[in-house]
């Protein structure tokens, strides 16, 4: 079982900060189990509650090494600063996995605790646009943009916990249910020169600033810089490597400024008897000394199994796998967990949703030494009232280099439809020749993966959300 493959399942997500971690053909319980067996029904809550936990957790460590620079730069900024991607990566970029060739972020955590934050949009000018804001569980609490409030100039009053003050005249109120707040917001972009100019101007419209400083100026300070993050290794990686008792100090702090929901009481309840409560640090002495590491491990490998046997949380459609539940969780927080770890900053399903082939419809590895086709019949492409478009990955998800600079393919690259109207779109590592050529997703010679992005997924018939429209499958012999 391969972990960094399932990476992808939500690709398109922020950054593809979950990348792989340890291998995963031998699970954590391999070998005698005979230090879990004594005290199980302990042993079982505390995992539970480190599956419960690991949004939070991972939440704060991406936050940590996303922030940790004095001044914007590249996909990194200081807590309360705006960080605006300037353009899309090539086939040289290797920062982050899964990258994204069709929308701009424009991106920014920062800390509702002590005062609500103004959050000021200019006029988007029609284009399409999702600003999606996550509070510190991963739920999308709030997502203005085209699909819900439209493109005109917008101001919001990001408020957090327990906050009851006036809402200032012309401001809408987003409360957040927790004090760190992650804005991911993205911007659709053609690529073309003139559009990454017309994007940077909207980009340099957005004003992020505390609620103190309305009216007057406000220049975000430089961030300080923690020389003791680790800025290298992945976040999942970092997570994964806590001790027991790290995991959950750190995540008995965290629960301070960022309390669970009402709903997960229950759950609250039964993790207070291995020292966990919200609101208060965490009683190491109340967990078994022989969990510190066993613990963790078996935890993770729950939360990626939930990737195979999930209940329907996860789809498989002619070779094409994706999920509808993403974004917003209650109490399933195995899904919670699994999507914090293989995408996190995953959108609702009514923005976004991001089937990915991994392998043809019989389970065989996509190969550029074959030839491959993916034909959208006549009025069957991708329902979407946003946009889709269809990317090619390398084995290590990274972008393809080939001869026409080209990633992905949508409509907005111009491809030829065939007479009847249907469109035929051409995979493989040789060029089609020039008559096909406009249709031509270029692969490398070896292994590859296909993901397609549908922005904004029509919610009439046919849906993806309701599996009435069915992906078809990519078809070898092209």
């Amino acid at each position: 079982m391969n972990v960094s493959r399932r990476m992808l399942l939500l690709g398109g997500t922020a950054f593809g900060l979950a990348v792989a971690g340890r291998p995963h053909d031998a699970l954590a319980w391999d070998g005698p189990l005979f230090d879990v067996v004594e005290g199980a029904e302990d042993f079982k809550v505390a995992s539970d509650a480190y599956v419960f936990g690991y949004p939070l957790v991972t939440m704060e460590y991406t936050r940590r090494v996303m922030t940790n620079v004095a001044t914007a730069a590249g996909t990194r900024a200081p807590m309360g600063t705006i960080m605006k991607a300037r353009s899309y990566p090539d086939a040289s970029f290797r920062d982050v996995t899964a990258p994204n060739a069709d929308t701009l972020y424009t991106t920014a955590f920062f800390d509702v605790g002590d005062e609500p934050w103004v959050v000021s949009i200019p006029d988007m000018k029609g284009r399409y646009f999702l600003l999606p804001f996550l509070d510190g569980w991963t739920n999308v609490f709030q997502v203005p943009g085209s699909r819900t409030t439209g493109t005109g100039a917008q101001t919001f009053l990001v408020t957090g916990p327990g906050w009851n003050g006036t809402v200032p005249a012309g401001m809408t109120q987003l409360k957040s249910p927790t004090s760190l707040v992650w804005m991911l917001g993205r911007i659709y972009c053609t690529g073309t020169p003139e559009d990454y100019a017309a994007v940077h101007a909207l980009q340099d419209q957005f004003k992020l600033f505390p609620l103190s400083s309305l009216g007057k100026p406000f220049t975000p300070p430089p961030g300080k810089v923690d020389s003791t993050i680790d800025m290298k290794t992945p976040v999942r990686e970092q997570v994964n490597a806590l001790s027991t008792v790290e995991y959950f100090t750190l995540l008995a702090e965290l629960m301070k400024r960022n309390p669970p929901s009402p709903k997960d009481a229950p759950a609250l309840e039964r993790f207070a008897s291995i020292g966990l409560t919200a609101g208060q640090s965490f009683d190491a002495k109340a967990v078994d000394a022989r969990w510190d590491k066993r613990l963790p491990a078996l935890s993770f490998d729950r939360i990626m199994l939930h990737f195979k046997f999930s209940d329907g949380d996860v789809k498989d459609v002619n070779g094409w796998g994706y999920t509808t539940k993403t974004g917003t969780y209650g109490t399933d927080y195995l899904q919670r967990a699994l999507i914090t770890a293989i995408g996190l900053g995953a959108n609702r399903p009514q923005d976004a949703v991001y089937p990915t082939s991994l392998k043809d419809k019989d389970g065989r590895d996509y190969s550029g030494a074959d030839k491959y086709a993916l034909r959208f019949a006549p009025g069957q492409l991708p329902p979407v009232k946003g946009f889709w478009s269809l990317t090619m990955y390398d084995e290590n998800y990274f972008f393809v280099a080939n001869p026409i600079n080209r990633y992905s393919m949508s409509v907005r690259t111009n491809p030829t439809f065939e007479a009847d109207g249907s469109l035929l779109i051409y995979v493989q590592n040789e060029n089609p020749g020039t008559a096909k050529e406009a249709n031509w997703l270029p692969a490398p010679k070896g292994q590859f993966y296909l993901m397609l992005r549908l922005y904004w997924p029509d919610e009439n018939d046919p849906s993806i959300l309701d599996g009435s429209w069915v992906i078809p499958a990519v078809t070898k012999g092209a």
